[in-house]
């Protein structure tokens, strides 16, 4: 399964970010709403799970293991499947059930051969997100932000959201406001 080396840096200020990825010879490849259900693959284990997504220009489905909260600690196995309803359905009639329906605001950047995206959650304040090719790869690009290592993490969603005293688990619909 290959691994993700992906970090985050939490409660950012949006337009000043995105003007200094800019700055830096970062280029705009995306503003989009993204949407997920997510799916435990063994009631309980919290590391690991299925996630159907509609990131608005694609659906994928994925399986994520999390082995430790460090940059390379997640693995991700994903393909394109095209109907975001209907892989639900199927997924449905072969025994599983969405825990949770999510949705996010993402606006993405490429920035020294690096994933740039600024997310918007619903109750929790904006972050940055920063895929690269390996660890030191992400740490180089957050530097160059001007963002150190020690203000990066690997906690995934769930983990982030307990940093605001927020029970992800206990949440089975996260959308924005109409």
């Amino acid at each position: 399964m290959p691994i993700e080396f992906e970090a985050k840096v939490l409660d950012v200020e949006p337009d000043e970010l995105a003007e200094r990825i800019l700055r830096l010879g970062g280029r705009q490849v995306g503003d989009r709403l993204m949407r997920r259900y997510v799916y435990d693959v063994v009631a309980g284990d919290v590391s690991r799970w299925i996630r159907l997504r509609d990131s608005g220009a694609a659906v994928t489905l994925s399986v994520k293991e999390i082995a430790h909260d460090g940059i390379d600690g997640t693995s991700e196995t994903e393909v394109e499947v095209g109907d975001f309803e209907g892989t639900n359905e199927l997924l449905g009639r072969i025994g599983f059930e969405p825990k949770s329906y999510q949705e996010n605001r993402r606006m993405s950047f490429e920035l020294e051969g690096a994933q740039l995206e600024i997310d918007w959650w619903p109750l929790i304040p904006p972050y940055l997100e920063i895929e690269g090719q390996s660890r030191e790869h992400v740490v180089r690009v957050g530097e160059a932000l001007g963002i150190s290592a020690d203000e990066l993490t690997g906690e995934n969603t769930v983990k982030v959201y307990a940093r605001y005293g927020i029970d992800l688990a206990e949440i089975s619909e996260l959308r924005f406001p109409e």
